[in-house]
């Protein structure tokens, strides 16, 4: 159930300043605040909730605290702590008059996000473009593309170290789960596996041959604690107790695990398809990035347009792709976004294929890309438009390290693949809004 609030009719924080006197109306949170649809958000807020029941968390509270909790990197525990304290962080979320208790507990916070879904945040972000774009504080001047991965909040994986994740995991379900059945006698040698762990990983050099003895022993550890763990569950089956959906999901996970570090034990390799790198978030997947300082890196890749120092998120997945495919689902996203196509685009390389070329020559984009074929005798290379155009780059570049150094996205805390999205939607959202403060 939702219930609406009456924001209209009453004054301020009247018991700040009872002699007179208000709050400092070019304060950041209060032009922020002018910038997001509160009315068209409360609208969609409220179809996330029944008609019945105990009534729901204002909205304007709700998802000031999600896009304050980005603006300012703070944690949720943190940042309702900071709100008490804070006027206008109180006013950008709805309040009329000071507010000294919580309004919400942290850990519900967490709760209605997922409850809101990753197609609110979707909404959400639109609806602010939209209004910034209105106010031409968004100007469509031409679009640069790129494409970047946001890394998961997990440890770098080894092989040794995942199974060794797999065991603890398993050694601890099955002593609640016998705990319940009544059978506590089942010898998992979790103190001996986890001394062979130990000695392995004080180890400072290690070994092709001591990285092989270390995941033979965890994969045989593995195995007998997956064994007692299936038998468990068929015993609790038999006996009609509950085993919960989520411990069997991660249980096929476990299993799963097992058997592709035991394929490319027995095959002697390092790379199976569909490889698994975390127990907890199993469809992260390494993304070869080919730099210099991270060769490798673990999350969801994006591929995303910059447009007049804002920037938007086009497509997002657990998996590597090639980001030139993608270069004209970009210029339709747009056309979508803007009403009109971009007058020019601006990529790397790897976007100039043939392909894309005599797309957006048909379409009518200018592309800033060189020439293909020989380099001499080239017209283009000398093109002053050009050069500013291939110098212009550098500044979606510029906006990934802006978003991943001070917004979050260099390591995403929120779990599962929908919570990837509205972490990062979210964060570029706090981002523009951001820029758009030092426009408006």
């Amino acid at each position: 159930m939702y219930r609406p609030k009456d924001r209209t009719t009453r004054p301020l924080f009247p018991e700040l300043f009872p002699f007179g006197g208000k709050l400092d109306e070019q304060n950041r949170w209060f032009r922020i605040a002018e910038l997001i649809p509160w009315q068209d958000l409360e609208d969609e807020y409220r179809k996330a909730f029944s008609d019945i029941g105990r009534p729901a968390k204002d909205a304007q509270l709700v998802i000031g605290l999600l896009l304050l909790k980005h603006m300012t990197g703070l944690s949720d525990r943190e940042l309702v702590a900071e709100v008490l304290e804070n006027p206008y962080m109180q006013a950008f979320c709805g309040f009329r008059s000071m507010a000294t208790e919580e309004a919400l507990e942290a850990s519900t916070l967490a709760k209605i996000r997922g409850k809101l879904g990753v197609s609110f945040f979707r909404y959400m972000e639109r609806k602010t473009y939209d209004v910034l774009i209105e106010r031409r504080i968004i100007r469509a001047r031409g679009m640069l593309m790129d494409a970047t991965v946001f890394p998961e909040a997990i440890k770098y994986p080894n092989d040794v170290g995942l199974l060794n994740d797999v065991r603890e995991w398993l050694v601890r379900s099955i002593r609640r789960l016998g705990k319940t059945l009544g059978m506590t006698g089942v010898r998992t040698y979790k103190r001996k596996a986890r001394q062979e762990y130990l000695k392995f990983a004080k180890k400072k050099a290690k070994t092709k041959k001591t990285i092989t003895r270390a995941k033979k022993a965890m994969l045989q550890y593995v195995r007998r604690n997956l064994r007692q763990m299936w038998e468990l569950v068929e015993t609790a089956r038999r006996r009609r107790k509950k085993v919960y959906e989520a411990v069997m999901k991660r249980l096929r996970v476990a299993g799963e695990i097992f058997r592709q570090q035991r394929e490319m034990y027995m095959k002697k390799t390092h790379r199976i398809a569909d490889r698994i790198v975390s127990l907890h978030r199993p469809y992260v997947r390494p993304i070869k990035t080919g730099k210099l300082a991270k060769d490798t890196e673990f999350g969801a890749k994006g591929a995303l347009a910059h447009v007049d120092g804002f920037l938007f998120l086009d497509h997002l997945k657990h998996k590597a792709f090639n980001e030139s495919e993608l270069a004209v689902a970009q210029i339709r996203a747009y056309k979508e976004r803007f009403g009109k196509l971009p007058p020019y685009m601006a990529a790397d390389q790897k976007y100039g294929t043939r392909e894309n070329r005599e797309t957006m020559g048909a379409l009518g984009v200018r592309t800033a890309f060189k020439p293909l074929g020989r380099k001499s005798k080239e017209l283009q290379k000398n093109d002053p438009w050009f050069k500013a155009k291939q110098k212009e780059r550098n500044r979606i570049e510029g906006a990934f390290g802006n978003g991943k150094e001070h917004y979050g996205l260099d390591r995403v805390r929120y779990t599962g693949e929908s919570g990837t999205e509205i972490w990062v939607r979210a964060s570029l959202l706090a981002m523009n809004l951001k820029t758009a403060l030092r426009r408006a």
